[in-house]
């Protein structure tokens, strides 16, 4: 099951690679933002390999609003193929679980060579023949022949801890943050491995025991008006402190009369790191 995913940039997504270089307007694919949006609503985690320089990545990925689907981008890379190992590592990303997507001989063989699945796009120069002599694991048309592929095969392994109650000082109110108030958090916690490759070691995962202990003394410690800025900032504590690959949540307040409780909801995941 395929969890994580390489790309090369420029490299599938963007149309025309030149004018990425000369910083001129260019284009992505007609179907590489619903791609992406494809792995975030399934949970997988991304990565970009760029060779280009970052100022130009910044440039053309906030006009393409595409940014926030990377959990990491690794600027001006050389030799792709020793960045491969160096991304597993120190990302825990299991070689079975990954895949480099790309429609070079260059991208397929730097997967090849890194022991991941090599997934080959006829999107490119090199012709289907070229791809085809290497042996990749898998070849399609394009990201949208490829996203009905996966979506076989979504990854769903998770975590969840329902209902943990809490008392935090919160409202916006001086006196209602006097006295600590009960509230409860939900959580769906997605670890960086698939329970099929933790080897039973509890190192692997998440300890769920020591997310709820962190999570109550973290809430304890605030002042907040908003539950939408704890909830926040509980998300972001989460995924600086556990090994967690993206954090759903939603925080209950027990507050209004006639009502059974007032509630929001969010999605993290690991921020874009250059």
């Amino acid at each position: 099951m395929l969890r994580n995913l390489i790309f090369t940039w420029p490299g599938i997504l963007v149309c025309d690679r030149a004018s990425i270089a000369d910083r001129v307007d260019a284009v992505l694919r007609p179907n590489a933002f619903e791609f992406l949006r494809f792995c975030q609503a399934t949970r997988r985690r991304v990565f970009l390999l760029s060779r280009i320089e970052q100022s130009h990545f910044a440039d053309h990925a906030i006009r393409f609003e595409a940014a926030n689907f990377f959990e990491r981008v690794y600027f001006g890379i050389s030799d792709e193929r020793d960045r491969i190992v160096d991304i597993l590592a120190e990302n825990d990303l299991a070689p079975i679980e990954t895949a480099v997507i790309g429609d070079t001989l260059r991208d397929l063989t730097m997967a090849q060579e890194s022991g991941v699945t090599s997934i080959a796009t006829l999107t490119g120069s090199d012709s289907a023949t070229k791809l085809s002599a290497l042996k990749p694991d898998v070849i399609v048309r394009d990201l949208d022949e490829l996203q009905r592929l996966l979506e076989a095969v979504t990854p769903n392994d998770e975590i969840r801890i329902e209902e943990l109650e809490l008392m935090a000082r919160i409202g916006v109110p001086a006196e209602e943050r006097a006295q600590p108030q009960r509230l409860t958090v939900s959580m769906i916690l997605q670890p960086h491995r698939s329970f099929a490759n933790l080897g039973d070691n509890l190192a692997r995962t998440i300890d769920y025991a020591a997310v709820c202990a962190e999570v109550r003394r973290f809430v304890s410690a605030r002042r907040d008006k908003l539950i939408e800025t704890l909830a926040d900032e509980m998300a972001k504590h989460l995924l600086r402190h556990f090994a967690i690959a993206r954090v759903e949540l939603e925080l209950r307040k027990f507050v209004l009369p006639e009502t059974r409780y007032v509630a929001v909801r969010l999605t993290r995941q690991r921020p874009l790191v250059g």
